[in-house]
């Protein structure tokens, strides 16, 4: 029972970077020394010390025949900063207890490995779907080379997302939009389209003031990250005049063609190609996995949803729903035009159900996503990677993030 409660304090440390690692993963490490925490911490920001690091610092001479606990795989080789794996042996640390193994082919039993090669003692799997809730957006990239796709939905009673008239503001309470503001700033980017920008010109930032209160004090505003802002734009509709491109952060349009308009230094493009008339998501997905995006956080209309609904790529739904009836003339949830069969309609299952002010919030994962236990999850995925044996030894080393 120890080991659990040292390594809950871990993941609990880990929560505290969600805010500022990317891309990096969420980590935290507790070291214990005859039964009193000798030294914990966490990363912070890629590219600073990882958690590992800074335990050791807090603990200093006491590490030494220590049991270090952290919530992912020691890195054992050199990248943005030094091996983790090499600290802890110099510190003499006893004992090492991951809650599970590195995916990132760069890492993937490295670390074990040369820990275990010192002569310290080494386990992992200790809490370890609790620490893959912690970086479903890492390790879903690690394994698939997607980021992890969170779709959010605002609707009435009658899953309806705003007026005939196109008013929607505001469907859901206040309450609901500061929730929305906190899971913002856990993302990596925002995901929206032209169609939204046209007609809400909306900013899409994080907005520190409105972040609630047991937020603010984990997530001190001098450390406020801005999400990259995403917008799909095939037809080159959204001008250098529309707010979300005046905003601190940067902002990343997905284009079939070339823009030739002057636009701020913040402002990237992608070019995708088209998928039947339209541009390629799953190309657009690769891409962003390979531009180190983690996890997205989708604010979009119907059109949109639909499209990534039918496509496979949402694996959770976030859906905020308002005590109050629009009527069959408002507009629907999402579109998913061609679906006939109950068979063919995309399925979740519910993860959650809390009150936000008024309104309810369903949280719902997909069947095959990181966040969804079963033989489905596992098959999907021994399909793109299979797992690494325990403590593998590679041959060369890679250079790790």
């Amino acid at each position: 029972m120890q080991d659990e409660y040292y390594m809950a304090r871990a993941l609990k440390l880990a929560q505290r970077g969600r805010f500022t690692t990317h891309p990096n993963p969420n980590v935290g490490c507790v070291i214990v020394k005859d039964g009193e925490i000798v030294g914990e911490g966490y990363h912070q920001r890629a590219g600073e010390p990882h958690a590992e690091v800074h335990a050791l610092r807090m603990a200093g001479e006491k590490a030494k025949g220590a049991t270090a606990y952290v919530t992912l795989e020691p890195c054992s080789h050199h990248g943005r900063t030094p091996p983790c794996c090499d600290a802890l042996i110099a510190a003499g640390v006893a004992r090492v207890v991951a809650a599970m193994q590195d995916p990132n082919p760069q890492v993937a039993g490295r670390g074990l490995y040369r820990l275990q090669q010192a002569g310290i003692d080494v386990s992992h799997g200790l809490m370890m779907s609790e620490a893959e809730q912690l970086n479903k957006g890492f390790l879903k990239r690690m394994r698939t080379g997607f980021p992890y796709i969170q779709l959010k939905l605002g609707a009435s009673l009658d899953g309806r997302t705003a007026m005939a008239s196109g008013e929607s503001q505001w469907i859901t309470s206040p309450q609901a939009r500061r929730d929305v503001q906190r899971q913002r700033a856990q993302s990596h980017a925002i995901l929206t389209s032209s169609a939204t920008v046209l007609a809400d010109d909306p900013a899409l930032t994080v907005r520190w003031s409105e972040l609630d209160e047991q937020t603010q004090a984990l997530y001190p505003q001098q450390n406020l990250r801005q999400p990259v802002r995403i917008v799909i734009d095939s037809q080159n509709r959204v001008t250098p005049e529309h707010r979300i491109v005046q905003q601190p952060g940067e902002t990343w349009f997905a284009r079939t063609q070339e823009d030739s308009r002057e636009w701020p230094e913040t402002v990237r493009t992608l070019l995708i190609p088209e998928h039947k008339g339209h541009l390629d998501l799953v190309v657009l997905m690769m891409q962003l996995g390979k531009q180190q995006i983690n996890s997205i956080w989708v604010e979009a209309g119907p059109t949109l949803a639909g499209v990534l609904l039918q496509a496979g790529l949402v694996d959770e739904l976030i859906v905020y729903i308002a005590p109050k009836l629009l009527g069959s003339d408002a507009r629907g949830l999402c579109s998913l035009p061609g679906l006939e069969k109950l068979a063919d309609a995309p399925q979740f299952k519910f993860k959650e159900i809390r009150h936000v002010g008024p309104d309810v919030c369903l949280h719902l994962v997909g069947a095959c996503s990181p966040g969804s236990k079963g033989k489905q999850r596992t098959k999907y995925y021994a399909k793109i990677r299979p797992p690494a044996g325990p403590y593998s030894n590679p041959k060369e080393e890679n250079e790790h993030y």
